[in-house]
């Protein structure tokens, strides 16, 4: 039941997170990314400090000041520039479909930098998945388009948010780390605004997509939260990947965006070797644990 309720949630939270998407890319036809970037910090922060507050923690407090926050937010300003340029400047099911990548880079850094084993069938998934975001990006072809490489910055950029987070002491909260994620993306954003010119006044219309895109984020970001902690990861991770579906089907349905097949191939590699790496992973647990139970 916890698994069900589990995917459940994870579902509703990729809908959220594809529905933001769909609102910061309507929202840049009128302001700067930078402009954009500063605003949405103006409603989560307070909201998430808010949340901090009522588990007995703060945003201002010595964590802050941690080496893993510090990592992390750099990688957090790092991948949240990438993705949200990407989907303002490419179509959103190409950037959408490129970032369907991070679990896998997560898995690659995983066994680099941190140790953890990655057996031969998971570094083929690996590849796999790598290849599929070639055949998207494809470097040196005529389709090419600098402008994915953006897409490319957001997996380095939130797989090392990821990663960092791993170390960090289990004393900070996710509330915490949400709030200074979010402050450190919205200075990033503030400054990128004051070099690429003049600040613009939302019109009514900006102001309802930017604040949608906000309360949007914030609920996306407590549904992967909770629905990592109720069942099991394995089972729950997969349906991140249905972030996808539904890229695809604002993308067609609101941007009028045609993918061609290569999109479509890439997507699909990335996906399967994806699900593959997760679904392996649950193998070799559920092994393991049969081995200690004999």
């Amino acid at each position: 039941m916890d698994n069900i309720r589990g995917i459940s949630i994870m579902i509703a939270a990729m809908g959220f997170f594809a529905i933001e998407d769909m609102f910061i890319k309507q929202a840049a036809r009128a302001m700067s990314t930078g402009q954009i970037l500063a605003i949405l910090t103006l409603v989560a922060v307070p909201i998430f400090e808010i949340m901090a507050r009522y588990q007995g923690k703060t945003m201002f407090d010595s964590t802050i000041f941690h080496k893993g926050v510090l990592t992390r937010n750099f990688f957090e300003m790092l991948g949240t520039l990438g993705f949200v340029t990407a989907i303002t400047q490419t179509p959103l099911i190409s950037a959408t479909a490129i970032f369907q990548a991070t679990p896998l880079v997560v898995t690659l850094g995983a066994a680099l930098f941190l140790g953890e084993k990655v057996r031969w069938r998971r570094w083929v998934a690996i590849s796999v998945g790598f290849c599929g975001v070639m055949i998207i990006i494809r470097p040196g072809l005529e389709g090419f388009d600098p402008k994915s490489l953006w897409a490319v910055m957001a997996v380095i950029g939130l797989s090392g948010r990821d990663l960092a987070t791993r170390r960090l002491p289990v004393g900070i909260t996710n509330a915490q780390l949400a709030a200074w994620g979010f402050l450190v993306v919205g200075l990033l954003g503030a400054l990128m605004a004051s070099v690429q010119g003049a600040w613009i006044m939302p019109t009514n219309q900006t102001t309802v997509w930017l604040v949608g895109a906000s309360f949007c984020a914030i609920f996306g970001y407590w549904g992967i939260t909770a629905a990592m902690r109720l069942g099991e990861i394995s089972a729950i991770a997969p349906f991140r990947y249905v972030r996808l579906v539904f890229a695809l089907i604002i993308g067609i349905g609101v941007f009028s965006e045609r993918p061609d097949a290569a999109t479509y191939s890439g997507a699909a590699l990335i996906i399967s070797s994806g699900i593959y790496s997760f679904w392996r992973e649950r193998q070799v647990k559920a092994k393991a644990l049969a081995k200690l139970t004999k």
